[in-house]
């Protein structure tokens, strides 16, 4: 498992230059920055949630916004086919194929229907085509597993930079945690699709 240890993350909280939208949410991308990245299935949140969400952007803090979003896709919503064991696998192996290549993976866990990888990109690799390859490969083998033809991710996904120390320390604890808070199971290294089973006692 990647070393988690000394990270290079970023004490900036304006909006630099690395900030981008692709009419989505609002996008930063930069090397040498470590970020928390949430992507979910197509089908994870009711379309009433999303109507919901998108009517009035400004009612809601991106936090506040993140939190609703987070217990939607930890109540089980959608076909979940990520809590099928070829799948998790086949979503797990995407994200480990191109670390400490493309990116430095510090966490990661494979839920149902969403997915939260904590990492640091390397120069030369945007974040957005990390993204792309992951979610283009993995959609293609999955339907192939599951004989389906459609959207298999929804195409936006949810990052947020990393501050300081204890926000990694924060993040990393709550991407173990996640499967325990959606009653899965009672110990995150129990998760089979998560970087909690590795971690050294």
């Amino acid at each position: 498992m990647p070393n988690p240890s000394d990270p290079q993350v970023s004490s900036r909280s304006d909006r630099p230059g690395g900030w981008r939208s692709r009419g989505y949410l609002p996008h930063f991308d930069s090397p040498q920055l470590v970020q928390s990245i949430t992507f979910r299935l197509a089908d994870a949140l009711p379309r009433h949630v999303v109507e919901a969400l998108a009517s009035d952007p400004e009612a809601l803090t991106d936090i506040e916004r993140s939190a609703k979003v987070e217990a939607y896709l930890n109540a089980g919503h959608g076909a979940c086919h990520l809590r099928e064991a070829p799948i998790g696998e086949l979503v797990e192996q995407a994200l480990l194929r191109f670390e400490g290549e493309r990116y430095r993976l510090i966490a990661w866990v494979v839920m149902p229907n969403h997915v939260h990888a904590l990492m640091e990109t390397f120069e030369g690799y945007p974040l957005p085509g990390i993204l792309h390859t992951w979610k283009s490969f993995t959609a293609s083998a999955a339907n192939a597993l599951l004989g389906r033809k459609g959207a298999f991710w929804f195409p936006d996904y949810f990052d947020r930079f990393i501050r300081d120390g204890r926000h990694l320390s924060i993040t990393i604890a709550y991407i173990h945690d996640n499967p325990v808070r959606a009653g899965l199971v009672i110990d995150p290294a129990a998760w089979p699709f998560s970087s909690a089973r590795l971690r050294v006692p």
